[in-house]
C-alpha cells in the first residue's frame, strides 16, 4: 500500500515499543546506589512466551486509569524504543506507560499527526466534546492533542483503514 508523504513534516519512526505480560514480582529499586525510599519500582513480569522482562516504574510512569498495579495482574508496559538500554539479561526497560489489560478496553501509545492518525496508520482518532483530555499528572489539557504522544483508552473501533475512534479518554505525554 503506498502513502502519500508530506515532505515538510519530519518522518517519525514507531518511538514505543510494548510488551505484554503477567506481573511475577515487584521489588523497590535504587538509583545510581542510593535508597530511593520507594519511589522507584521494579517490576518483573513474564511474556506470553515464558520470557522474563524486568520494567522500571518511576514517578514519571504514566499508569493508565491510576490503577495500582500487582503481581499477578496481565499488563502491557510501553517503554521508549529511542533510549539507550543496558545490554543485560534479562532485558531490562525504563517503563513510559502502563495498563492493566482488560476486557473491552484498548490502549494505544504512540506519536499522532496533524490528521490525528498514529504513526503506523493503524489508529485515526475523532474528538468531540465528549472526549476527556489529559495530561499524565491528570490535569485537563487545554491544547491541541495533535502533532503529541499520546496515550489513547477507547472500547471499539471502525474496520476500517485506519480504524478510527473516539476515544474515552486522551493523554498528552508532554515532553
Amino acid at each position: 500500500m503506498d502513502y502519500m508523504i508530506d515532505k515538510n513534516i519530519p518522518a517519525r519512526g514507531k518511538r514505543f515499543g510494548s510488551v505484554t505480560g503477567t506481573i511475577v514480582e515487584m521489588t523497590p529499586g535504587r538509583a545510581g546506589g542510593r535508597r530511593m525510599d520507594g519511589c522507584i519500582l521494579f517490576v518483573t513480569i513474564e511474556d506470553m512466551d515464558g520470557r522474563t522482562i524486568v520494567f522500571m516504574l518511576t514517578p514519571s510512569t504514566y499508569v493508565v486509569d491510576f490503577e495500582t498495579l500487582s503481581v499477578g495482574m496481565l499488563t502491557t508496559f510501553w517503554y521508549d524504543a529511542e533510549a539507550p538500554m543496558p545490554l543485560i539479561y534479562p532485558p531490562q526497560y525504563n517503563a513510559v506507560v502502563a495498563a492493566q489489560e482488560k476486557n473491552g478496553r484498548m490502549v494505544c501509545v504512540g506519536y499522532f499527526d496533524s490528521c490525528l492518525v498514529n504513526t503506523e496508520q493503524t489508529l485515526q482518532l475523532n474528538l468531540d466534546g465528549s472526549v476527556d483530555l489529559r495530561t499524565t499528572n491528570n490535569q485537563y489539557f487545554q491544547g491541541n492533542p495533535a502533532n503529541h504522544n499520546l496515550v489513547v483508552t477507547y472500547e471499539n473501533s471502525t474496520r476500517s483503514i485506519p480504524a478510527q475512534t473516539t476515544p474515552s479518554r486522551v493523554t498528552v505525554l508532554c515532553e
